[in-house]
Order: C-alpha cells, then sequence, then structure tokens
C-alpha cells in the first residue's frame, strides 16, 4: 500500500507537465526580486558615501534640506490618461539613457509637485505602471499609467501640462483602488493605421514583380481569378503612361528616353540575380515596394499565393538587412538614428529603416543602371557630389510625375470592400507567430484574440492624397503585430493574391513577413470595461472609472494637431 502511494506520487509528478514551468516562473522572480534588491542596496550604499551616481535622464537628486522641507504629503493611487505624438522620442517605456514619453511625463510629474523630491530618482518608489508599451516613433491618443502622486492640489493636470511639450498632453487623473495596474487590469487595446490608399495599386506591369505575378497565377490556373481581383485598377499604369509618362520621354532626348527605361526596368532582375547588397528606391515609384521588400519573391513559385513563403530555408530575421534568394528583400538600413518615417508603404519602403547603407558609395560610371540608382539614392549621402547629370535630372522629374499621379489615386468602392474583406480574415483566434519575431508556431503565447478590424467606409483626403483608417481591436498584441498585420492585408489586395493566404499564414510554416512603418501607428485607446463595471457595482465614493469618454473632443483636437498632421506632413516630406 505504501509503495502504491509511493509509485502513484512519482507518476503524478513525471506527468505533471505544468509544475515545471511553474517553479521556473517563481525561480525567475526570486531571482528578479534579488536582483533588485542588490541594485537598491547598491545605490544607497553610493548615497551614504557620497558617491557619484549615473542618474537616469528623466531623474532628480535632491539635496537632504529640500526634501526635508518640502515635507511629506499624501500620496493616492490613480489612473493618469494621457495622448502623445511619439515622433522624436525612442518609444513610451523609461529608459536610462534616451528621451522618452515616461521619461518626460515623471519630469513633469516632480516638477509639477505630483511626485515628492524623496521620489524624484526613481519612478518605482511611487510604483509606476503603463498600460501600454508603444515603440518609436508610434503615437498614442489614448494611453494610461497607474502610480501613487500626491493629487491635493486642483490644477494639478494643468501644473503638468504646463511641463510638457505640446506633444505630450495630460487628459486627466483619477482616483482608483489601491491594488489598480494599468497593465494587469486593462481588458483590449484599440489601434488605429494611417495608409495611403495608393498603397493598394498593384506593380508596375514592366517591373519584375510585375511581369511574374500573371506568370505564377497562369500556373496556379488562377489567372482568370487574379484579373478580376485586380479589374478595377487595371487601367490605371497605362492611362498614367498615356497621360502623363509618355507626353515627359517624349519631350527628351529619344537616347536620354531609352537609358531612362533601361535604368527603371532592366536593373531589377539583374540586382536580384546577382543578390547584391543594393536594393534600389524605383525612381517611378511604380514598384518600390517590391524592391524594397514589400512583396518580392526572388525565386519564382508555381502558387501565386506563395509569395512570401520560405521554401528552401527558414528566411532571416526581417530586420538582417540582406538579400535572401529564399524569402523577401529586407531592410537594408540598420542606422537607429534614421527617422523611421522616410519609410512608407506607398512609396520607397514598408520595412523600418530602408535604404543604401549610409555613407555606401557607388561609383560613377556610364552604365545608366549605376546612374539611376545615384538619382534615388538620399541627398545625405552624396553630399558634395557634382551637378546631376542629365539622366539623373530627368530620371527624378518623371519620379515627381508618378508621385503625383499615385497620389491622385482614388480607390475604387470595389477594392475598398476587399481590403475590409481581408481585414475580417484576423477576427477571432489565430496563431500570430508570424507576425512577431522569436516566436515558434507551437509557443502558446503567440495565440491572440482580434475582436475587430474594420476600415473606415469613407476615405479621408489630406493635401491631395487620400488615406484610409484601419482599426484593429484586440486583447493584446506581440512586438510589430499589427504593422505586420497590415503588411500581410495590403500585399494580398496589392498583388491579386487569393484570400486563402491569409489562411495559411496562422499554420506552422515560417513567413517572412515585413513590418509596415510606425509613422502611421497609433494607439486609440485602451479599454478597462471589467474595473469599471466592477466600480460602478461598488460606487466607491470619489474614485472615476478609467476612460476616455470625457475627454473625446480635446483628444480629437489633439490628433488632428499632433498626430495626423504630423503623419501626413511627414509622409508628405519624404516624397513616399
Amino acid at each position: 500500500m505504501h509503495r502504491s502511494r509511493a509509485s502513484g506520487r512519482g507518476r503524478g509528478r513525471g506527468n505533471d507537465r505544468g509544475r515545471g514551468p511553474g517553479r521556473g516562473r517563481r525561480t525567475d522572480m526570486a531571482d528578479k526580486r534579488a536582483r533588485n534588491e542588490a541594485t537598491q542596496e547598491a545605490s544607497k550604499r553610493r548615497r551614504l558615501n557620497n558617491e557619484d551616481e549615473d542618474l537616469p535622464v528623466y531623474a532628480t537628486r535632491f539635496s537632504k534640506e529640500e526634501i526635508e522641507a518640502q515635507g511629506k504629503k499624501p500620496k493616492k493611487k490613480v489612473a493618469v490618461m494621457l495622448g502623445y505624438s511619439g515622433s522624436g522620442y525612442k518609444g513610451m517605456q523609461l529608459n536610462h539613457h534616451e528621451k522618452t514619453i515616461e521619461g518626460d511625463l515623471f519630469s513633469a510629474f516632480v516638477a509639477a509637485g505630483a511626485i515628492s523630491k524623496a521620489n524624484a530618482d526613481d519612478p518605482k518608489k511611487s510604483s509606476l505602471v503603463r498600460c501600454a508599451r508603444t515603440d518609436r516613433g508610434v503615437h498614442a491618443a489614448g494611453n494610461v499609467i497607474s502610480l501613487k502622486m500626491i493629487i491635493e492640489d486642483p490644477d494639478i493636470v494643468k501644473k503638468i501640462n504646463e511641463r510638457l511639450s505640446p506633444q505630450i498632453r495630460v487628459w486627466g487623473v483619477e482616483r482608483t483602488n489601491g491594488s489598480f495596474s494599468a497593465y494587469q487590469l486593462c481588458d483590449s487595446r484599440i489601434y488605429e493605421y494611417l495608409i495611403p490608399t495608393y498603397c493598394f495599386l498593384p506593380p508596375h506591369p514592366e517591373s519584375f514583380l510585375g511581369t511574374e505575378l500573371p506568370k505564377l497565377a497562369e500556373e496556379a490556373g488562377d489567372l482568370p481569378g487574379y484579373k478580376e481581383r485586380q479589374n478595377e485598377v487595371s487601367s490605371f499604369w497605362k492611362e498614367t503612361e498615356e497621360k502623363h509618362v509618355k507626353p515627359f520621354l517624349d519631350s527628351l532626348d529619344p537616347e536620354l528616353s531609352a537609358s531612362i527605361h533601361q535604368a527603371l526596368y532592366d536593373i531589377e532582375p539583374r540586382m536580384i540575380d546577382n543578390q547584391s547588397d543594393i536594393a534600389p528606391k524605383n525612381a517611378l515609384g511604380a514598384d518600390q515596394c517590391e524592391i524594397n521588400s514589400m512583396t518580392t519573391e526572388v525565386q519564382p513559385t508555381s502558387n501565386p499565393a506563395d509569395l512570401g513563403r520560405d521554401n528552401i530555408q527558414p528566411a532571416a530575421e526581417p530586420d538582417s538587412g540582406h538579400i535572401s534568394n529564399q524569402g523577401l528583400l529586407e531592410p537594408l538600413n540598420k542606422d537607429p538614428e534614421r527617422p523611421s518615417s522616410s519609410n512608407s508603404l506607398s512609396g520607397a519602403t514598408i520595412a523600418e529603416d530602408e535604404s543604401l547603407k549610409e555613407g555606401e558609395h557607388i561609383d560613377q560610371g556610364t552604365d545608366p543602371s549605376e546612374d539611376f540608382l545615384r538619382a534615388v539614392e538620399d541627398p545625405p549621402a552624396y553630399s558634395g557630389r557634382p551637378p546631376m547629370s542629365p539622366l539623373e535630372t530627368a530620371i527624378k522629374q518623371l519620379k515627381n510625375i508618378i508621385i503625383a499621379a499615385k497620389k491622385a489615386y482614388r480607390i475604387d468602392p470595389r477594392r475598398l470592400a476587399r481590403v475590409q474583406s481581408v481585414l475580417g480574415l484576423y477576427l477571432g483566434t489565430h496563431n500570430f507567430h508570424n507576425y512577431t519575431i522569436s516566436k515558434l508556431p507551437r509557443d502558446p503565447s503567440a495565440k491572440r484574440v482580434i475582436k475587430s478590424f474594420n476600415v473606415a467606409p469613407k476615405p479621408i483626403t489630406i493635401n491631395d492624397t487620400e488615406w484610409l483608417s484601419l482599426k484593429v481591436h484586440g486583447q493584446s498584441f506581440m512586438m510589430h503585430q499589427i504593422r505586420k498585420m497590415v503588411t500581410m492585408a495590403t500585399l494580398i489586395v496589392r498583388c491579386g493574391c487569393p484570400e486563402e493566404r491569409m489562411n495559411e499564414s496562422y499554420g506552422h510554416e515560417r513567413l517572412t513577413i515585413p513590418k509596415a512603418p510606425s509613422l502611421g501607428l497609433l494607439l486609440e485607446r485602451p479599454v478597462f470595461d471589467t474595473y469599471n463595471n466592477k466600480k460602478r457595482v461598488e460606487d466607491v465614493e470619489g474614485k472615476g472609472e478609467v476612460a476616455f469618454d470625457k475627454y473625446e473632443k480635446e483628444i480629437e483636437d489633439f490628433k488632428q494637431r499632433e498626430i495626423y498632421e504630423r503623419i501626413f506632413r511627414e509622409e508628405d516630406a519624404h516624397d513616399t
């Protein structure tokens, strides 16, 4: 009997696979707690010994006399509702040496007296927790942080905003339960992505991808379906050539006109075949996305649905900065200081920081392809160069003509309906391991719930360019997930792929999906329905709901001024 119980216990421990990870998590938490305590103890010793300490950029160290003169004031657990434009900031999260949204907020709290001088050197003393971390360049119309604050001053919100740049606004401060956590109690989050409608135009028919797509569709027996899915945009490039491109080329010297055509269309297969490390931006803007990683499959497959699939071996990570002959063309520029606003679904790039590597030299020569590369490279890389050649000048003029034609495009209702149909394929619970980094197909954390993903039925026109607003509502999102979701939907519509391709991306096979630029992404608002409903039942006096409804007008004005206009301005400035 005793042996049987022992045997049973042994089998139970062996078969209980959930305990191992649990013990591991507890060990990790203990290790983290020990590290934090060691760090705090070391910091305390340095203060007692009057040793210099490397303070974070957001922290302030006050003298003992200044702290005592301020005295102690009661702190309350609160939810701070805020909005911000992420341009110029290294993301939301506190960073020891970099300028971030939370860093500026914390400094403003201290300056306004919402955080005491005794706690001004460490946000942990105020139990600061963010609801949603946004990456560099990502905006938020609504976000929430929870912390302990001094809120006895009725003008505390006004005083905080006076110490912030116009890019960051605090909408309000609400008292909460002592156990409130902006991260733990958030039910879901709503994000918005703004994208120009010309991102859904098909590749130029003479580009590499433009010639490959019909071939692949025919091989798969889907040519009629492909033509039907591209029917409403099938005449765009022909009309653009006849109305804008041909008159311009006819005005040029015949030899110059021929050189332009060779530079524009003969360069792509040559560069792909040679696996060059330089992926040019197409001067016409006709197929820039496929050149710079939006869609190009450099080895043709037998099925148009195979675009983007790694057919031979797993492709390198999307940030590896090289051209692979098994996957998509990947971003090349790895300079972290390069603004992400230069990347666009609409023009030269889809992934972050794509272009020729900074300082990369291209020898001058008589090859029109080389002239083309120099003509379309970013000006800073060629500072001090001689005046542009006639070929370079002509290509630049032609590029501007095509950009203007693309900006004049207005999306057809049928294509808009297809965009919505493709976005609808995200609804429900799916395995999004292909939409983030460092996630294996069998990782349970890769499964996420999407509650809605809708395109606004009425596009908006700003500065002669038509834009679409895409809004996604989900419980939580992984790194780059939304930006990769936008890319995948755009590729399916743009390339006339069957919608079944979306369902394949949830499978175990590895796909390389570039990420859309951060410029168009903003956090609309987090949702705290469960907490708010519970609070209504309890009806606790003095504690309000964590919601943005009463700040709607201020938020809309802020979005137009600091977010939308900034997105439109930066997009237009880069001619993408």
